[in-house]
């Protein structure tokens, strides 16, 4: 397959503001457009049509990239990684599993540059576990929901919180918040050394762009019609079991079940286990 080499690359820190403004003259496509520009790649490698699905995407991914710019890295390499991890979803997005690109390509970008953050970061010391990587993305994000951002070292109610919500050691909390802590910069501290433009120019709302609404509603909607084509699969017993015991917020407990249905409740267990190996092999082959 052809390699992706769009024309449009990251510019340096010093014209981020330009590179900003260049790539909005891109624009977005429609879904059928970027279905058959994505066919065309996947079956002929054709490059321009590569081209196309990444700078249709390029907004996405500097407004992923804004998400990260707390970690004290330019936001120009940030953005940079995230054109890489576009670039790797093009390469592997598949048209015909019926979801849009922005969908799938948004864990690709938080993935280049979550991974590019964790080996730049020379404060980060620590190895690369799934929990240690959740502590570090989301420990900013909670101190900021219980305004402990000027705390520096964390009270013990908000140590064991945090804790709880990550299901990580109040211990790896104490440390990698020590680790993290660093002085405030100014909002009005100029971007370049010639004081051309400050920080609080690139503030950005942090609700999701309508694109990225779109993609979540499609996607969502589409694991919807699926579980519910799924369901039907199963007889209503086994339907009713796996509704009850997974399906809500309070599940009802296995002793209750099988006294409506006079069975153990070892058979409603092993009911409920074959109903959702059912579930999913019906979504796998739908997919």
């Amino acid at each position: 397959m052809t390699a992706i080499s769009t024309s449009l690359t990251i510019a340096p820190e010093g014209n981020l503001s330009r590179y900003l403004q260049e790539i909005r003259k891109f624009p977005m496509l429609g879904s059928e457009e970027e279905y058959v520009l994505a066919k065309r790649y996947r079956d002929t490698g054709d490059g321009r049509a590569a081209d196309q699905l990444v700078t249709s995407h390029l907004r996405l991914v500097a407004k992923i990239a804004m998400g990260y710019r707390g970690y004290g890295l330019p936001v120009g390499e940030l953005i940079s990684e995230g054109n890489v991890g576009m670039m790797q979803a093009v390469k592997r997005f598949d048209p015909d599993r019926g979801f849009r690109l922005a969908t799938y390509a948004m864990w690709w970008i938080r993935a280049s540059i979550q991974e590019y953050i964790l080996h730049s970061w020379s404060l980060v010391k620590m190895g690369t576990t799934a929990a240690q990587k959740k502590l570090f993305f989301n420990l900013r994000r909670l101190k900021g929901q219980m305004q402990a951002i000027e705390e520096g070292d964390l009270s013990p109610a908000n140590v064991t919180h945090i804790a709880t919500v990550l299901d990580v050691p109040e211990n790896d909390v104490v440390n990698m918040n020590r680790r993290l802590s660093s002085p405030d910069h100014s909002l009005n501290a100029p971007v370049r050394a010639d004081g051309d433009g400050e920080w609080q120019d690139w503030l950005v709302d942090e609700r999701d762009d309508q694109e990225t609404e779109l993609a979540e509603r499609e996607e969502l909607g589409q694991r919807r019609e699926m579980l519910s084509s799924a369901l039907k699969s199963l007889n209503e017993r086994e339907r009713n079991i796996l509704t009850l015991r997974r399906l809500r917020d309070n599940p009802v407990t296995l002793e209750d079940l099988s006294q409506q249905y006079g069975i153990s409740r070892e058979r409603v267990r092993q009911i409920e286990v074959r109903a959702f190996e059912k579930i999913q092999k019906s979504i796998r082959s739908n997919a």
